[in-house]
């Protein structure tokens, strides 16, 4: 029984540990994806208001 006691906080700080970092990288992820659809708004948007030169 010592072992399982002495084993449980290393697990609930590992699960922790897991926990916060797949919260970090969703949120990081989510953010990268927000960012380039701006990206690809602000180019459409440069795009439309600067036609190309027809010669």
């Amino acid at each position: 029984m010592p072992y399982i006691e002495a084993i449980v906080p290393t697990i609930c700080l590992a699960l922790l540990f897991w926990y916060v970092m797949k919260a970090i990288t969703n949120a990081d992820r989510k953010e990268r994806q927000a960012e380039a659809e701006a990206d690809v708004l602000i180019q459409n948007r440069m795009d439309s208001n600067n036609p190309p030169n027809e010669n």
